[in-house]
């Protein structure tokens, strides 16, 4: 994360919105304090590539073992 000042995202606004949209976290300061924080929004959209990469790396689950887990902590009676 890198830290930028007021006058600089006065001055160079649009570079630091370039940096941002990126992925780029940033702190803007003043007198060097830190007031603010300008990071990128979540994509609402996941393209059919990224999700099929995910897919691949979900880990396999076990159901009997989860059972078992589940049933060590809450009450079967319930």
């Amino acid at each position: 994360m890198s830290e930028v000042t007021v006058r600089e995202l006065r001055n160079h606004g649009g570079d630091v919105i370039d940096r941002v949209a990126k992925g780029e976290r940033v702190i803007i300061t003043r007198a060097g304090k830190p007031v603010a924080e300008l990071r990128p929004l979540a994509s609402a959209r996941v393209s059919a590539e990224v999700l099929l990469d995910r897919w691949r790396n979900v880990p396999v689950i076990d159901l009997e073992r989860l059972r078992e887990d589940l049933d060590s902590v809450v009450n079967p009676a319930l």
